[in-house]
């Protein structure tokens, strides 16, 4: 391990910065940071990428004046040591930057590929929760298609308040209404 840091220039001995995730490579894999922590996930595949974009779409359609819906990676850098990359993300317009989201985005969506199924069911989901992230997805791209909605109660922890797979819908209320099928953000895996 040491030879990789020394040789893009990282200290080592100390939590990981953000400014230690400028001297990363571009090399297509994802650098994002949990509390000093590196965690580097390889590029996405097809059906991961296929079911994030077209959430994306759906939700850039019904999205309101004034909230954003980001595609990653764009960081939610809310630390010095700390900053992740969702799939998806709705944030309110003024608390963008042209660089990163500052601040707790309103939705987070993760989608799950072997590499990042615990993680973003586990570490992800946990940091989310602690920085009061309101709205937590997970998108599961195996056939048929899953979604899992977790939103912060009372207590400032997530419940799952609904689940879904395949052709069902879910009428979604936050951030905003929009109607959600998993099988149809799969549409683009098959032949038309």
């Amino acid at each position: 391990m040491a030879v990789v840091t020394e040789s893009i220039g990282l200290a080592e001995h100390r939590p990981f910065t953000v400014h230690d995730l400028e001297a990363m490579p571009d090399d297509g894999w994802r650098y994002e940071l949990i509390d000093g922590v590196l965690l580097v996930t390889p590029a996405p595949g097809w059906p991961h990428q296929e079911m994030s974009i077209a959430l994306l779409v759906l939700l850039r359609m019904a999205c309101p004046p004034d909230l954003r819906v980001l595609a990653g990676p764009f960081g939610v850098r809310t630390s010095v040591t700390n900053e992740v990359q969702p799939d998806v993300l709705v944030a309110r317009y003024t608390d963008l930057t042209e660089d990163s989201l500052p601040v707790a985005p309103v939705l987070a969506v993760e989608t799950l590929s072997r590499s990042t199924k615990l993680k973003d069911r586990t570490l992800k989901k946990a940091h989310y929760e602690r920085i009061g992230v309101r709205s937590y997805w997970i998108l599961d791209p195996s056939d048929p298609g899953g979604l899992e909605v977790y939103e912060l109660d009372e207590n400032g922890k997530y419940a799952l308040v609904a689940s879904v797979s395949g052709d069902d819908v879910l009428p979604v209320r936050s951030p905003f209404p929009v109607e959600v099928s998993p099988a149809r953000l799969l549409d683009g895996l098959r032949p038309r």
